[in-house]
C-alpha cells in the first residue's frame, strides 16, 4: 500500500481543521493531472476543468470521511475519473476525428518528445500525436479510463480495481478490450501498449 505524502496529510489536516488553504496546496499538486486526465475522457476542455473543480468541492465537503494514514491522489483520482465518466456516458455525443488538440494538451505532449527534434520529426510528432489522442477519444468512456489510470497515472489493475469499485477481471478485460481497439486504431505493432 502506498503511503501518504507529508505535504498532502499537512494539508488534509488544516482542510480537516476547516483551513481552505489546505484546500489550495491540493489544488495546486493535484489540478494539472486531473484536468489532463478528465480532458482525456471527456475529450472537452472546459467540462474537464469544470470536474476537476467540482472534484475539489467534494473533496472539501467530505475531507472528514478521507482517512488520513491512505493516499490522497487515488481517492482524489477516482472521484474525477468516476464524475468524467458519468458525464461521458450521459453526453452520448460522437467525438470527431477532425478535433485539434488544445494548448494545455500541446504542452503535455512537449514532455515525451525531442528538445531539438528536425521539421520533418515535428511533423510527424503532430500526427501521431493527433492519431493517439482521437484513438483514445474513439474509446467507450470505461475504457478511457481504464486507460488514463493505467497509463497517465500509473496504477496497477489491482488498484484500479479497487479505486473503481469494479472486479478485477472486469478491469482486465476493459484493458484488454481498449488496447485491442487502440491497436486496431493506431495500426501499433502489437507489443506498443503494455
Amino acid at each position: 500500500m502506498e503511503v501518504p505524502c507529508m505535504e498532502d496529510r499537512k494539508a488534509i489536516s488544516r482542510l480537516k481543521q476547516g483551513e481552505l488553504n489546505g484546500l489550495e496546496t491540493l489544488v495546486n499538486r493535484y489540478q494539472a493531472q486531473a484536468v489532463h486526465a478528465a480532458y482525456l475522457i471527456l475529450c472537452d476542455r472546459q467540462l474537464a476543468e469544470d470536474i476537476v473543480q467540482m472534484a475539489f468541492i467534494k473533496v472539501a465537503e467530505r475531507i472528514d470521511q478521507f482517512d488520513i494514514e491512505r493516499p490522497f491522489a487515488p481517492w482524489f483520482y477516482r472521484i474525477v475519473v468516476n464524475d468524467a465518466v458519468k458525464l461521458a456516458k450521459k453526453q452520448e455525443r460522437d467525438v470527431s476525428f477532425e478535433r485539434q488538440l488544445d494548448e494545455p494538451t500541446r504542452k503535455l505532449a512537449k514532455w515525451f518528445t525531442d528538445p531539438d527534434p528536425r521539421p520533418e520529426q515535428l511533423v510527424m510528432l503532430k500526427e501521431n500525436r493527433l492519431m493517439i489522442l482521437n484513438a483514445i477519444q474513439s474509446l467507450p468512456p470505461g475504457q478511457r479510463a481504464v486507460i488514463v489510470m493505467r497509463y497517465f497515472f500509473d496504477m496497477s489493475m489491482k488498484d484500479m480495481s479497487i479505486e473503481t469499485g469494479r472486479p478485477l477481471s472486469t478491469i482486465k478485460w476493459w484493458l484488454r478490450d481498449a488496447r485491442k481497439r487502440l491497436r486496431s486504431l493506431i495500426k501499433a505493432p502489437q507489443g506498443g501498449l503494455e
